[in-house]
């Protein structure tokens, strides 16, 4: 059975073949999207059993998708086939810093598109039961009734000892509000173990720039541990025994720097569950990081787990270590 289960949106990235804008790129590149999907997959890359709790659309999009989740050996046990069309979203890239932009076909633009339509009833308490992380999408829960859904699941998680692991995922475009994301998150964060927050979604959600200083705070939630992702200066990590550690980035030239961030909270949940001291976490995560910069998509330059490691041993020398305890 899966150790890590993902549950939240799954979609079609369209990603542009070359950076620029929407109006001038010349073509877009089909690939399998959604956060908690990609970090599942770079989990299971990275030799971690893996599960999905998502819904795909009745369509040949949605054959895609499930297609593709099954090459990637993730358990689909739990995958959910809706009357209605798969959820899109088109990628572009910025010429420079690879940065993305999103352009979402789904509510509140489009009513009905398959991931919003994870129902309450198709949770299944044994499935989460068995696992040892939930890892949960925030951007799921903008819509219902996929938002009860992921609460749902959240609750079987508390009960059965689950640990939960948090991705805001923000994007604010698809909620109604901004005190309606805080309220949401907030009910997650205060039955999650485990949280990573982008520099932006850290200050968004819990109003500081600073990144220890973030991530002190989300510790008052009843967090074990925190991670601060902050994009090309690297990224911060820090346990409820305040203790942590702040590493730079790998030095490498983005191409696409969509899913990099799912693939390092993929590499944390995968080192929190092989037991791994936090300086290999954060090496790691920060590997895996840079991995899925280097290719266009999300999760197509993640390497095996050796292939990882030998990748910072070579460059291990040119990251800076910081120790903290606060």
């Amino acid at each position: 059975m899966p150790e890590i289960i993902g549950i939240g949106e799954i979609l079609i990235d369209f990603v542009a073949l070359e950076p620029g804008s929407y109006v001038d790129v010349s073509g877009f590149l089909k690939r399998l999207g959604g956060a908690p999907m990609n970090c599942i997959i770079v989990a299971k890359k990275l030799g971690i059993d893996v599960g999905a709790i998502t819904a795909v659309g009745n369509d040949p999009l949605g054959d895609f998708l499930i297609n593709e989740l099954k090459k990637q050996g993730v358990d689909i046990t739990c995958v959910k086939r809706k009357n209605a069309r798969t959820t899109i979203t088109f990628v572009a890239n910025d010429p420079e810093t690879g940065e993305r932009t999103f352009l979402f076909y789904r509510e509140p633009w489009i009513k009905g598109t398959a991931d919003n339509l994870l129902s309450p009833d198709d949770i299944d308490e044994k499935y989460i039961a068995r696992a040892k992380i939930l890892h949960v999408s925030g951007f799921a829960m903008s819509k219902e009734p996929a938002r009860e859904a992921v609460l749902k699941a959240v609750d079987i998680a508390v009960k059965n000892k689950v640990e939960i692991s948090f991705d805001p995922t923000l994007r604010l475009d698809v909620w109604q509000s901004s005190d309606e994301i805080k309220d949401l998150y907030d009910k997650v964060l205060e039955k999650a173990s485990i949280a990573t927050f982008s520099k932006e979604e850290a200050a968004f959600v819990l109003g500081e720039l600073d990144p220890l200083e973030a991530a002190k705070k989300a510790l008052k939630y009843g967090l074990k541990i925190v991670g601060i992702k902050l994009g090309g200066e690297g990224s911060l990590i820090l346990r409820d025994s305040g203790k942590g550690i702040k590493a730079s980035a790998f030095e490498i030239k983005p191409v696409d720097t969509t899913g990099a961030g799912d693939a390092w909270n993929a590499a944390l949940l995968v080192g929190l569950l092989k037991g791994w001291g936090l300086e290999k976490c954060i090496l790691f995560a920060n590997a895996a990081g840079a991995h899925a910069c280097m290719h266009k998509g999300a999760t197509e330059g993640i390497p095996t787990l050796p292939e990882l490691e030998k990748f910072v041993v070579r460059w291990r020398n040119r990251v800076k270590i910081e120790y903290i305890e606060t």
